[in-house]
């Protein structure tokens, strides 16, 4: 083949593809269907949920539900008031090395706080103990708990009213556990003694013992004896005192000791001693009862503030 041939050849396969490319440029695109005619996709007929306005707490965890919350705050509010009862009757000489105080758990009857056993004075949140109403606790191995917890169990189980219980040694109060000289309210701030004060004696249990009230059925006879009176005393031994909140269960631990002094001073004076008729007893139990936030608070700002 000449060069003029290949040079004719070639140009006309150049001319043969230009052709075929114009050709195929002009082919019509596929038809589209109308706008009106193709397929929508379905809309969420769910609703948006809302942002939460709730702030997240450090390490991201969510705040706590509204009842769980008022909980903790109520478990709080009663460890800070046990722990105070414990150095007020101490400070106030109700309480010595021995005795005890404790508070029923807020929103939770079958479980009350009560501390190791510790003198009352060095009592700290840390010592605080839950036990349910057989007198069990949830402690760490090797904690000495009080040996009459059982005091505390049998009378919140007994008494569902009951929402603090002390239970101490007054020496003032001993001599009308073992005299068969009734305790009785000889001035207005005692008017809770009106209602009675029973005299518990352990014999009476049906076993011998070393005056202590160290098992549960010894804890039921002694919350029987109670009944629904405000105090029990113990022969030879002490007392029970029980309230419905702490403020007043303190201010009836430090009113019935001073009672007890008052009396027993007025009985040496002269065999006719005026005490308060049950309807005075019960007026002025209404009236410095509805004040007993005023002693707690002063009494509780003196502990503090030690």
């Amino acid at each position: 083949m000449t060069t003029l041939q290949r040079s004719a050849s070639i140009s006309a396969a150049a001319i043969a593809l230009a052709v075929a490319a114009v050709a195929s440029a002009q082919q019509p695109a596929p038809p589209q269907p109308p706008a009106s005619t193709r397929p929508t996709p379905p809309v969420s007929t769910q609703p948006t949920p809302p942002m939460s306005t709730q702030p997240t707490p450090p390490g991201g965890q969510p705040p706590p539900e509204p009842a769980a919350a008022a909980r903790e705050q109520g478990r709080a509010k009663a460890i800070d008031d046990l722990v105070a009862a414990n150095h007020i009757l101490a400070e106030l000489g109700v309480l010595d090395a021995y005795g005890h105080v404790s508070i029923r758990v807020p929103g939770d009857p079958k479980h009350f706080l009560l501390a190791r056993s510790i003198a009352p004075e060095l009592v700290t949140a840390t010592d605080l103990l839950e036990h349910d109403l057989q007198g069990n606790a949830v402690a760490p191995p090797g904690t000495a708990l009080f040996g009459e917890r059982f005091i505390h169990a049998a009378v919140y189980a007994a008494r569902p009213d009951v929402q603090a219980v002390v239970h101490n040694h007054a020496l003032a109060l001993i001599p009308f556990g073992v005299t068969g000289v009734p305790l009785r309210p000889v001035f207005h701030m005692s008017g809770f003694l009106g209602a009675g004060v029973p005299v518990f004696d352990i014999r009476a249990a049906g076993e011998q013992t070393d005056m202590l009230v160290k098992t549960l059925p010894l804890g039921q006879a002694l919350a029987k004896a109670l009944g629904q009176n405000n105090i029990a005393l113990m022969r030879g031994h002490g007392a029970v005192v029980v309230g419905p909140d702490m403020p007043r269960t303190v201010f009836r631990s430090v009113y019935s000791e001073q009672n007890a002094r008052l009396q027993t001073q007025a009985m040496q004076l002269s065999q006719k001693v005026t005490y308060l008729d049950p309807e005075e007893a019960t007026r002025a139990q209404a009236s410095m009862e509805a004040t007993a936030a005023r002693p707690w608070e002063l009494w509780r700002k003196k502990v503090q503030g030690k």
